[in-house]
Order: structure tokens, then sequence, then C-alpha cells
């Protein structure tokens, strides 16, 4: 039997030209530098690219790509950092500034919530973010999250879901 994360890190999604992936090999990491230093990935910072590749390695990395005619773009990412047993933390959400707007990011999301769902044995799954208008609303509505921590505007917001291995799970 192949294991849960062998199994995560092989799928892939398609839509109207656009593939969601979570294998990370066709990733490249320099536009991931360029990704993480450019304004729209504001809460982070790049690190030197033999880190990147690093982390790409050791993530459950979600990787949106636009195929026009054989050309394949890298237009969007997710990261999540697990155990593929009992927790899973989502980060460095990003869709390029150039697509959004066609529901790209709420896709994508939503592979990383269909991940989430078949991990049978999850405790929680979690993440931060500092836009209470617009992120809170959104990860409410596509994930599921409740706010768990919050300092209304100062410091990030902690946002979770409960997964079948808490004991205060509730299925909906």
């Amino acid at each position: 039997m192949a294991t849960l994360r062998a199994n995560f890190q092989s799928r892939e999604w398609r839509r109207d030209g656009y593939l969601i992936t979570t294998d990370s090999s066709p990733v490249p990491p320099t536009r991931l530098v360029e990704v993480f230093n450019s304004k729209e990935f504001y809460w982070a910072n790049a690190m030197p690219l033999e880190q990147m590749k690093d982390m790409l390695e050791n993530s459950l990395c979600f990787s949106l790509f636009h195929n026009d005619g054989g050309q394949s773009d890298f237009v969007g990412f997710a990261r999540c950092i697990t155990d593929y047993t009992t927790f899973l933390y989502m980060t460095d959400v990003w869709v390029d500034p150039a697509v959004q707007g066609q529901g790209l990011g709420k896709w994508m999301v939503q592979c990383v919530q269909q991940i989430i769902e078949e991990i049978p044995y999850l405790r929680r799954s979690l993440l931060f973010t500092s836009s209470r208008e617009k992120s809170v609303p959104f990860y409410q509505k596509y994930m599921d999250m409740t706010v768990i921590e919050s300092k209304f505007g100062d410091g990030p917001i902690i946002m979770e879901r409960k997964g079948p291995g808490n004991p205060r799970y509730k299925r909906n």
C-alpha cells in the first residue's frame, strides 16, 4: 500500500488550460525566488536558491501552471508543512496578479482542502493570515477554518480546522 505522502505528492487537477500539481519538480526555483521577492508576497522574504529548493523538497506543494500551447507558466503556489498523519500547516499561498479574479486561488485552496479531508487521523490544520477583511472570510468559506486567536490590528490571525483525529471534531 502506498503511503499518504507518496500518494499526495503525485496529485494533479486540471481545469480550463490550468494545472495544479503536488509534484514540486516542475516548479522553477529561480522563479519562486522572484515571487518571494515580489511586493505581492509581502509576508516572507526569499531565501538563497539552495534553501528554496530544500523548502520545495520538504513540503507538500501545490503549484499552479497555465499551459498555453505547450508553454507552461508558473502562476500560483501554496505550501503545506505536514507529517501526513496528524497535522498540516498551510502557508505561502500566492496567485500571480495577472491571473487573479478567475477563481484560481479558490480552486487551489479547494485542492488543498481535498487533501486535508483525506488524512484520516488529522487532528488539525492551521494557517496564519494578517488580512482580516479579505483572507479570514475566504478561508472560512472555502476551507471551513475558524479563527482561534487574533489580536485585532496586531500580529497574525491564527485559523484552524479540526480533523477526525481531534476529540472535538464535529462532522458537517
